[in-house]
């Protein structure tokens, strides 16, 4: 009766994985069909190099997850209280061997990551300047509640909540905030995010890759307008960004300090809005404007 019981729990057991497996590979299934899901689908050099990433570390970790799970529920069932022909015994000492190999298993994984993620660490670092037959675009990024505004010191135009970019031309995204909490800066598709701070300024490098329209957002809650701070990210032909370039220095709008001011204000869900001029050294106010209280608390301190 007790080989029974045993027999018929067991196959219980197993109907039950069976079916949890089926579960969720049919909820997965469900949930990313015709889904873009960003973080996988790389559109930008950085992103690639993160997927990369992402995919070695998670074959790895699973290559200590999978065996470590696998004789968690062995050993739980082999050991069960009804299992009368199992052998328990917490007294016995384990050999030099059994304690070696528990050290040796982690330390060997931790050799093959550690290299790994030490030159891509180096390699991908955020203010790092990417090589390229191209010369590298400068676009400067100031975080506003809730919005983003791009400035083109270069070609003197800006934008609110839209970014156009040459394909396969390294850019240097230029963060700062004004009058907002920190904000995480973050197009999925081209890579790794970063931090916009009032009084400072971060240096964030990237290249897209592939040609279409992206979703920037801030990665990070940073108030009531957070949900709808996002921006259109778009790469296009060196061609198609020159005649952008053209078509909006030809649009009325300026932006110049008093226009800055209302974009100050605190606003949700903005459109993209365009501008043929831009106050001289806007970024670089922007800046200056808390210099002076961080000078005033370095000297209290």
């Amino acid at each position: 009766m007790t080989k029974q019981t045993d027999k018929s729990r067991q196959n219980r057991a197993i109907l039950y994985v069976v079916l949890w497996v089926f579960v969720l590979v049919l909820l997965f299934a469900v949930l990313l069909n015709g889904t873009d899901i960003r973080m996988l689908n790389p559109k930008g050099f950085v992103a690639q190099e993160e997927f990369k990433l992402i995919v070695f570390t998670t074959a790895v970790l699973l290559a200590i997850a999978v065996p470590t799970l696998f004789f968690l529920y062995f050993f739980a069932w082999k050991y069960r209280e009804s299992n009368t022909k199992a052998k328990f015994d917490p007294d016995k000492k384990h050999g030099k061997f059994f304690i070696f190999c528990l050290w040796a298993i982690p330390v060997v994984f931790m050799l093959v990551l550690a290299p790994v993620m030490w030159v891509a660490t180096h390699k991908l670092e955020p203010q790092k300047s990417i090589d390229s037959e191209n010369k590298t675009l400068t676009v400067q990024v100031i975080a506003l509640r809730w919005k983003w505004l791009f400035i083109y010191p270069e070609q003197h135009i800006a934008t609110v909540n839209y970014v156009q970019v040459p394909v396969d031309t390294p850019v240097e995204f230029d963060l700062t905030a004004d009058d907002m909490p920190m904000s995480s800066f973050w197009v999925p598709h081209w890579g790794g995010q970063l931090y916009a701070m009032t009084g400072m300024t971060n240096k964030l490098n990237l290249v897209p890759t592939t040609l279409g329209d992206s979703t920037g957002s801030s990665a990070e809650i940073n108030g009531k307008g957070f949900a709808g701070m996002k921006f259109t990210a778009r790469a296009s032909s060196k061609q198609d960004f020159d005649a952008w370039v053209r078509h909006v220095k030809q649009l009325p709008g300026v932006l110049d300090m008093v226009e800055y001011e209302s974009l100050l204000k605190p606003s949700e869900n903005n459109p993209s809005a365009f501008y043929s001029m831009t106050e001289a050294d806007l970024y670089d106010k922007v800046l200056m404007k808390y210099m002076g209280s961080h000078d005033h608390h370095m000297g209290q301190e």
